[in-house]
């Protein structure tokens, strides 16, 4: 697994626990939706606003999606 479908797979996973669809996620975030669904596939890479963004809608620590994204890696 590389390092954008991890933390794709974690973006997901945080947003269904937050119970937001994709689009009202974007919207929360002020990004595109098609953004949003990228970043979940793996297409795309945040940028570090738009992680600090994500992070903010979802209330976690950006800090959290990062080492969430590190144990996908390890394992």
């Amino acid at each position: 697994m590389d390092i954008k479908q991890a933390f794709g797979d974690v973006l997901r996973e945080y947003r269904k626990q937050v119970n937001l669809s994709q689009e009202k996620m974007a919207l929360e975030c002020d990004l595109d939706r098609t953004y949003i669904s990228l970043l979940e596939r793996g297409q795309r890479q945040p940028t570090l606003t738009s992680l600090f963004r994500l992070a903010e809608v979802l209330k976690v620590p950006a800090e959290d999606l990062i080492a969430e994204t590190r144990k996908r890696l390890a394992s």
